[in-house]
């Protein structure tokens, strides 16, 4: 153990890291534990400093823009300067979120407000009033000081627990908005365009799936990305919700292909998918999330939004090719900057003329503070030289930068076009991030799809190829270096009617779904190990478009082959996919009274399953009768009418459950039952560890000191015989 302040010869706890020179020897406090770097004279000296939030020219474009009083832009400016809060929303379904909620409100939030009344320093979360039943909270301090400050612990615990089995998300509050906007319900075809990270899409699939128990929607999602790897991060995010009802997909937004499914009046043509509902959050500059980006600071520029507009428009403009006529598409942005936003939507009004307007939001989001749109604004240049119509803009950055669909239509113009029904959301007006949000309708075909169509009625449409039926040809699709250098995916192979290992799987479970809904996901046809299903919109949409759309992933994980382990069934349920699946097997279904459940739960022990003998008497005979194999457990309360799904095996004399921890705790929640033994305070864990080592510290100087009294006495006792040996001499 190295000694306080001395850097020892061969010791660094960060072996793989190269550390500066200039910040000398590695410092340890009086418990033996290296002091952070940053935290020294010399590191500071160094660069680990604060990012000074000030850029004069943000300041100077933006209070030109007149979007508020100079009193409330001062008010802004402050709040902009500090950090963001942290924010959450209560995922599943109904029965589940009301269960979470009384448990937050009971338990985590009312120890907040007790320790408060007392005089402490804490922060109570507040729910948001716009959020639909009240089932999103902010709580107006940093995700920092959550995980750092000890009363927040158990908060802290249960967010992280939580989140990761998917019941809460833990989610901006001002990203929240634009799915809420958009109003999809279960039977809508819904695109998101840009859709990773993912939270806005679980929103999106949540109000899918807004339906009774056992139903499942007819409508689906597809969430695009054009970035492969985000696409896996998608991927994470949205398997947490077990949805049949997702298709991730790889695609630049702006020249997206179009889909095809089959069309319900001619059989065996395929027809253009058109989308219900879309999300279109394009790529932006994020101005506003400094107060979480503190880094975009110094970097900000008025022409970085100016590289921007022309690519949001393309992919706006794709969005509204692919919109039916009478569905709706939101546009957002977490930007300030009008040419990211009323530029691009008063681009694309003018283009679309009648065929697409702006839909007022404010009446669906009652208690949302916003300021409305603009209808007049300013461009700037790199220097900030503010220029209020395109005529003013000096001709050299006429010609590489600033571009006349970037000001503001002329009076009479911008009056027709609704700007003002748009919502920019400043963050000082409820403590948010800085966002931008539109609504906009599709009332008619967009005047380049009518002439399309009109085209191809005079040349006989109906007889002409099914692609050339198509109103909206796809747009020319760009080659990039290394576009094609991502995981390539397995091949999906849906089920045929001869398919051999389904009715055993169907007897087995007297199984409801359809064998042609399940797939497998294996270059080896023949290696059906994990099995998925989705619903039936989705197997369209993946047979008809195998060789056009980039397909990441799809479908929900259902069943799994197991070794048999004296079940005469080969598959086995899967947890990742219990609660699509379980609603829809009659068969090797138990149902565990409160108490049976918990015991299931708690024994998390795979070496010490519990034995049926030790269940009630009530729940016993119905195991003692169940054989061996895999078993869906069904809790289902009384009072609330929660139901609690979750699979396992049942063996000849014990039990188990296939849950992971984090799905264990969420349900033992759910039913009141003790969690203390997956609590875990790392706050008390750092100070038995301190403690731990202060003890070793003194008791090894207490050792040291001990070794060189020792070695003292045996210098003396040998001064003292060379002194005899001397005088004997």
């Amino acid at each position: 153990m190295p000694q306080p302040g001395i850097r020892q010869k061969g010791y660094n706890r960060h072996k793989n890291k190269k550390r500066d020179r200039r910040l000398g020897n590695v410092k340890f406090d009086e418990n033996g534990k290296q002091i952070d770097d940053r935290d020294t004279n010399a590191g500071r000296n160094l660069g680990f400093k604060d990012i000074v939030r000030v850029n004069p020219m943000f300041e100077k474009f933006y209070r030109a823009q007149k979007f508020c009083s100079d009193e409330e832009f001062d008010q802004m400016m402050e709040v902009l300067k500090t950090d963001l809060p942290a924010s959450f929303r209560i995922t599943g379904t109904r029965s589940h979120a009301a269960a979470l909620l009384k448990i937050i409100e009971g338990q985590y939030f009312q120890e907040l407000t007790e320790f408060l009344a007392k005089g402490g320093n804490v922060v109570v979360p507040k729910v948001l009033p716009w959020y639909p039943d009240q089932l999103a909270y902010q709580l107006n301090a940093t995700r920092k000081d959550i995980r750092r400050e000890e009363i927040y612990f158990k908060l802290h615990n249960f967010l992280v627990a939580e989140t990761d089995c998917g019941s809460i998300s833990r989610q901006e509050t001002v990203s929240m908005i634009p799915p809420l906007v958009l109003g999809v319900e279960p039977h809508h075809k819904v695109l998101d365009m840009c859709a990773a990270p993912g939270s806005k899409t679980t929103q999106l699939m949540e109000a899918i799936h807004e339906l009774p128990e056992g139903e499942l929607p007819t409508g689906f999602v597809v969430a695009n990305d054009s970035d492969n790897a985000r696409c896996y991060m998608l991927t994470h995010q949205v398997k947490r919700l077990q949805s049949p009802c997702i298709l991730i997909t790889n695609h630049d937004a702006a020249c997206m292909p179009n889909i095809y499914i089959p069309d319900p009046d001619r059989p065996g043509k395929n027809t253009t998918l058109k989308f219900d509902r879309i999300l279109c959050d394009v790529p932006c500059t994020g101005d506003g999330t400094l107060r979480k980006n503190a880094d975009i600071w110094p970097k900000w520029n008025p022409v970085n939004s100016v590289n921007l507009h022309g690519v949001q428009y393309r992919i706006a403009k794709r969005g509204l090719e692919m919109l039916a006529v009478g569905g709706r598409m939101v546009y957002s942005t977490c930007s300030f900057n009008p040419i990211e936003d009323e530029a691009v939507l008063a681009r694309l009004l003018q283009d679309t003329g009648s065929s697409v307007r702006l839909v007022e939001i404010k009446d669906k989001l009652p208690g949302l503070k916003y300021s409305p749109g603009l209808t007049t604004w300013q461009c700037a240049s790199k220097q900030c030289e503010i220029y209020s119509k395109f005529e003013d803009v000096p001709e050299m950055i006429a010609k590489v930068q600033i571009r006349p669909s970037m000001f503001p239509p002329p009076p009479e113009i911008a009056k027709t076009l609704g700007l003002e029904k748009c919502a920019r959301l400043l963050p000082h007006q409820q403590n948010t991030g800085g966002f931008f949000v539109a609504l906009l309708e599709k009332v008619a075909l967009c005047p380049w799809e009518s002439v399309r169509k009109a085209n191809k009625d005079v040349e006989g449409g109906e007889d002409t190829d099914e692609k050339e039926e198509t109103p909206d040809p796809e747009p020319p699709q760009k080659k990039f270096k290394g576009q094609n250098r991502g995981f390539r995916e397995d091949p999906i192979f849906y089920f045929e009617e001869n398919e051999e290992v389904f009715p055993e799987i169907q007897k087995y479970f007297d199984l409801t779904l359809p064998g042609n809904l399940f797939l497998t996901r294996c270059r080896d046809e023949t290696k059906k190990k994990n099995l998925y299903f989705t619903t039936e919109g989705v197997r369209q949409v993946v047979e008809n478009n195998r060789e056009k759309v980039r397909l990441i992933n799809t479908g929900v994980k259902a069943f799994v082959r197991a070794d048999n382990k004296g079940s005469t069934c080969e598959y086995r349920i899967a947890q990742e996919g219990a609660l699509a699946t379980i609603p829809f097997i009659r068969s090797r279904v138990l149902r565990p009274g409160k108490e049976d459940l918990i015991r299931i739960l708690q024994s998390s022990e795979i070496q010490r399953p519990p034995e049926i003998r030790h269940f009630t008497e009530a729940f016993r005979p119905e195991l003692e009768a169940m054989e061996t194999g895999s078993v869906a457990y069904v809790y289902k309360d009384p009072e609330t009418g929660m139901s609690v799904e979750i699979v396992g095996w049942k063996g000849k004399e014990t039990v188990r459950a296939y849950v992971p921890k984090n799905e264990r705790l969420h349900y033992l929640r759910l039913m009141g039952a003790d969690t203390t033994m997956f609590e875990v305070n790392k706050f008390e864990e750092k100070k038995e560890k301190d403690k731990e080592r202060k003890e070793a510290r003194e008791n090894r100087d207490d050792a040291n000191g001990d070794s060189n009294e020792v070695m003292e006495d045996r210098n003396e006792d040998a001064q003292l015989t060379g002194e005899n040996v001397d005088q004997i001499q």
